[in-house]
């Protein structure tokens, strides 16, 4: 029981990571990408029907990131080229992806999906409890945490990654310097977008084989609480992950046996737990700011 109660929480926190991990690096490029949402549900219908239709889950996956990808590279082209508001930009990404996968998936509706298979490591999966959770999992499971390392490595421990940061702390210094700002955020919202992209194959592949309208359910805005949280910190994000994970599959435990609590309410639990941690983590200005990208958000125009 346990053990299963564990798979369920990293098959929950699995898309909530990727998502939050692609935005911590477009955030600290300093651009503040809303669209997360509207990604992560083009890469869960593109994921699905790209797997329906040719039968291999991996092909579905690799569409999702492409899809992500090309979703964010308009959102990089509206606000780092045209210089549009990114709020206003981000939001009308997110509309338009719940809007246009609806569209897609219309004839997707009660199929039934292509489940993306778990990679069995011989004999350390048949280990007790860590076995199955750490040895038998998705491939995407295995990228959430590799990327989530590597992100690490990059931006504390390479001059790229120190680059990236300086563009986020300060465009006007870094352009100044050289630095070519806008190709740097061109390259950080495409990684955003993809990572996005295969949050949402998750969804359709793994967590749900199947494709329902609306199936993010408000998980791209957990992710951007999330970068938020974790004060923009990589293993931070994985340990808040996982612990809004945990709180997503509570919840549906807590309706099985039966708890006399509302159904509505317990539903509610994961954007309830979102908007506490925003609320306490606003209440601390130190904490918010201390790893906060000073250009975040700021429009770069390098001939002003």
């Amino acid at each position: 029981m346990f053990e299963a109660i564990l798979l369920t929480v990293s098959m929950a926190a699995t898309p909530l990571l990727l998502a939050a991990i692609g935005e911590l690096v477009v955030e600290r490029s300093g651009v503040l990408n809303l669209g997360v949402e509207g990604m992560m549900i083009m890469g869960a219908v593109t994921g699905f029907g790209v797997a329906l239709m040719t039968g291999n889950p991996f092909l579905g996956a690799f569409a999702a990131i492409i899809v992500g990808a090309l979703f964010s590279l308009l959102f990089a082209f509206l606000t780092l080229t045209l210089v549009t508001n990114q709020v206003a930009t981000g939001l009308a990404l997110t509309l338009l992806g719940l809007g246009l996968s609806g569209m897609i998936g219309e004839s997707f509706v009660g199929q039934p999906g292509v489940r993306l298979p778990r990679l069995d490591v011989p004999v350390l999966s048949e280990l007790p409890i860590v076995g199955r959770l750490l040895f038998s999992q998705d491939l995407i499971f295995y990228v959430s945490v590799f990327l989530t390392l590597g992100v690490v490595w990059f931006l504390f421990y390479t001059k790229a990654g120190l680059t990236l940061r300086s563009v986020g702390d300060n465009h006007s210094s870094a352009h100044a310097l050289g630095i070519k700002v806008v190709r740097i955020r061109y390259m950080a919202v495409l990684f955003g977008g993809a990572c996005a992209g295969l949050a949402g194959a998750h969804l359709s592949l793994v967590y749900v084989p199947q494709w329902v309208e609306n199936m993010t359910a408000g998980r791209g805005w957990i992710a951007l609480a999330l970068v938020v949280f974790a004060s923009w910190r990589p293993l931070r994000v994985l340990a808040g992950a996982y612990l809004f994970g945990a709180v997503s599959i509570g919840q549906l435990h807590a309706q099985a046996l039966g708890i006399g609590v509302p159904s509505q309410l317990l539903s509610a639990l994961p954007y309830l737990a979102t908007i506490i941690v925003l609320v306490l983590i606003s209440r601390n200005r130190r904490l918010t700011m201390v790893n906060t990208p000073a250009s975040l958000g700021r429009p770069f125009v390098p001939d002003r």
